[in-house]
């Protein structure tokens, strides 16, 4: 079946997409050929109340809004710098509801695969301990009504579940939806996005692992 795509951006042309959005925009970052480049601003997360108490909503966040039911992919290459550093893939309705998927670089042991899912503006963390190594990593979101699948990838074809989870939202709602980085406790983290897709699905829950 042909795809239908909301966005299919290469980062390769020399110009980005207007469609896409900026929230928190990074001091620094540009367009090469081989995609998208960017460092992270000083004390920058993504968090809402649980455990530690604190709100934080200040990440970069480049992103494209649908009310589409979707499967969005990237392929990430980041280069840690301090302690929770991370780059991936994030969906947005709010600031107390949004989804993000990363990889949270911890220098001095195993590194925390997981994701955050945010609703009522609480979030909370589900991790895997994985040895982090200096090579993309591809990270994939599917939203189909109020669902969420999250999943990654070593290689872009064989992908690995991270979370399914509840999205507090309306039916049909907007979402915004595309890559974020930030640095909670450090700054100038570079990140190299290779792509960036948003290919349109239709309601059926299976269609998450086709």
């Amino acid at each position: 079946m042909e795809k239908t795509w909301i966005l299919n951006e290469q980062f390769d042309s020399g110009r980005m997409d207007e469609r896409l959005e900026w929230y928190c925009e990074p001091g620094t970052w540009k367009l090469s050929s081989s995609g998208l480049m960017l460092e992270t601003d000083e004390q920058t997360d993504y968090w809402q109340r649980t455990h530690y108490g604190f709100q934080v909503d200040n990440g970069h966040f480049l992103f494209k809004r649908t009310n589409r039911n979707f499967r969005m992919t990237a392929k990430v290459e980041a280069l840690p710098q301090s302690k929770y550093d991370q780059a991936g893939l994030m969906i947005r309705y709010s600031e107390e509801v949004w989804v993000k998927t990363s990889l949270e670089y911890i220098p001095d042991g195993q590194s925390k695969l997981g994701a955050v899912v945010t609703n009522r503006g609480y979030s909370d963390w589900s991790t895997q301990l994985v040895d982090w190594a200096a090579v993309p990593l591809y990270f994939r979101i599917s939203k189909i009504g109020q669902n969420v699948y999250v999943d990654y990838s070593w290689n872009g074809e064989s992908w690995t579940q991270i979370r399914i989870a509840h999205l507090d939202v309306p039916e049909h709602s907007s979402i915004q939806a595309g890559i974020y980085a930030c640095s909670p406790q450090g700054k100038g983290m570079k990140v190299h996005v290779h792509n960036l897709t948003i290919e349109e699905l239709g309601s059926d829950p299976e269609q998450a692992y086709l």
